[in-house]
């Protein structure tokens, strides 16, 4: 009995002790709540997850993935984790270690840091627009702001830790974004500022070819520092393009030539780095000397000659030969042509050497005035013909010119080429000869005698004559009184009635009527008129002559032949 009645007092004990036990049990274990960050325990550690002990009912897990080195964790390390609820569909705790750590970080960065601080951190991984910063959480970089270029990259920027500067803070959405441009900005102010003052005229630096252009290189010799590299400042010869001398990429060493410390500009210089060539030219190759070289470019006025390391000489076209023309340098050269010459002028100051093939030979011209005297008969062929006359080679590089108004006494010559051909062999009169000029006047009416004395003497004023209409203008009517003997029969003398024209009355090859009331045996012309002659047209039209083209309507009414 006694017994029956102990059994059950023990039984019912024993079910108040379970009950305050698991009241206890719940109070220990209330604490914990969703949201929370708790000191956790490792307790066992599998390829993708670790299991983690808080001291609740049951254990929870998290991922590997959220750890930033968990190679380097064992078992009975402590880590800070996140409750995200109190049980899951297994029973088991939910825990986060990612969102403890942000939530911490966080909670950090509000209580230590504002905008404009700097703060570091590890570029992670790239996402559209940017990158994602771990700054103790997830912060994000902006690509416009990332300084990449300072890396290389996209690519090489990744896995950096590096400083960055706090842009923005987010309260509401709890995010950060961040900035490197400020902060690779003042780097670079500040080398740029300590380069710039240790930098000096003269100095040799090293840089690397940044960009090309048609006028030269920028080449970056640190610190942010970008100078100028001139195209003139390249080489002490003439270079075509920048390219020619340096690519982008090479590394260089140049001279300081000058520079400005406020706008931190620099200009550079790379033949400064080696003695002007120039500077002792005239010894070098004094005028009158023969030098040997290579043509190193065609123009069209002439050929350079390179006759050492950035020393160049131009051969003009005119200096080619004595005798014979060019149209073009190619005529005669080729790129990487053997010259030899003669140095005509050397210019030290402009860097100019001035050079001469035709030098090599005996000049034609000298002593021509001891060989063609005034008033010798010369036989030649002529070359060229122009507007003005007629190019007349006497010997191999000497030329005379017959002038237009010296072919005839009394034919009225247009232009030369109605009566000279090129290659025509003439014969001619020396009218003149300028050895020094290079000038030598001939004259092919002087073989003859001078006729005007005789017409003159036959067709004096009033004397009535006929003649042939050769040509028909505006201001009057020219007349052959004889073979290449003209007269002009001026628009003032002639009658005709108010409404009547010159070109209804008169027709070339007509013969008419006409009076001498004027000439003139200097300007060797005669004026001629109708006026008072009774029925001036005496034959009817003849078959016209060549026609000469019409003078200028502004020639004087007093002329005639010419």
């Amino acid at each position: 009995m006694l017994m029956g009645i102990g059994k059950g007092k023990d039984k019912k004990e024993f079910t108040d002790l379970d009950k305050e036990l698991a009241q206890l049990y719940e109070e220990s274990i209330s604490e914990i709540r969703e949201g929370q960050i708790l000191k956790g325990k490792i307790v066992q550690i599998s390829d993708k997850e670790i299991l983690i002990d808080v001291g609740y009912k049951s254990e929870g897990s998290i991922f590997k993935s959220e750890l930033t080195d968990p190679d380097d964790l064992k078992v009975g390390d402590e880590i800070d984790v996140m409750v995200e609820a109190k049980e899951n569909d297994l029973g088991m705790i939910v825990l986060s270690h990612e969102k403890a750590k942000r939530s911490k970080s966080w909670q950090n960065i509000m209580e230590n840091c504002k905008e404009g601080d700097i703060i570091e951190g590890k570029v992670i991984r790239k996402v559209r627009g940017g990158f994602m910063v771990d700054v103790g959480m997830q912060a994000f970089l902006p690509a416009s702001l990332s300084a990449m270029q300072e890396y290389g990259g996209a690519d090489s920027i990744l896995g950096q830790r590096m400083e960055f500067m706090i842009v923005k803070i987010n309260i509401q959405r709890k995010n950060i974004v961040l900035s490197r441009k400020e902060i690779v900005e003042e780097k670079r102010r500040g080398e740029k500022q300590a380069i710039i003052g240790d930098l000096n005229k003269g100095d040799l630096v090293k840089g690397i070819v940044r960009n090309i252009t048609d006028f030269g290189a920028f080449v970056d010799i640190g610190g942010g520092i970008t100078g100028l590299l001139h195209i003139t400042d390249m080489s002490w010869g003439r270079i075509s393009h920048p390219g020619d001398v340096v690519r982008v990429g090479d590394e260089i060493e140049v001279k300081v030539l000058d520079f400005d410390k406020t706008n931190v500009k620099v200009s550079l210089g790379l033949k400064q780095k080696t003695a002007n060539p120039w500077q002792d030219i005239e010894s070098k190759f004094p005028e009158g000397s023969t030098v040997t070289g290579k043509v190193v470019n065609i123009m069209p006025y002439g050929v350079f000659v390179e006759l050492e390391k950035g020393i160049e000489g131009l051969i003009h076209i005119s200096e080619f030969s004595w005798s014979k023309k060019y149209g073009h340098p190619s005529e005669k050269f080729q790129v990487g042509d053997k010259v030899e010459a003669v140095v005509l002028k050397t210019d030290k100051d402009n860097q100019k050497l001035s050079l001469g093939i035709k030098q090599l030979e005996k000049d034609p011209w000298e002593g021509v005035e001891e060989r063609y005297n005034v008033g010798d008969k010369v036989k030649g062929t002529i070359n060229a013909v122009t507007d003005y006359g007629a190019f007349v080679e006497l010997e191999t590089g000497v030329e005379g010119l017959v002038h237009v108004s010296d072919l005839s006494w009394t034919k009225r010559v247009t232009h030369p080429k109605d009566v000279l051909k090129k290659g025509e062999e003439i014969d001619a009169m020396i009218l003149n000869v300028d050895e020094q000029n290079r000038r030598i006047a001939l004259g092919v009416k002087q073989l003859s005698q001078d006729p005007w004395d005789d017409i003159i003497a036959k067709y004096k004023p009033d004397t009535v004559c006929e003649g042939v209409i050769t040509n028909i203008t505006n201001f009057g009517i020219f007349t052959e009184l004889e073979k290449e003997l003209e007269g002009l029969l001026h628009v003032s003398e002639i009658d005709l009635a108010p409404s009547e024209r010159m070109e209804d009355r008169y027709k070339l090859g007509q013969t008419i009527k006409v009076k001498i009331i004027h000439i003139d045996g200097v300007q060797k012309k005669i004026a001629l008129s109708t006026k008072g002659l009774e029925g001036e047209a005496v034959s009817e039209e003849k078959p016209p002559l060549e026609k000469a083209p019409e003078k200028e309507s502004g020639e004087e009414a007093s002329g005639g032949s010419s």
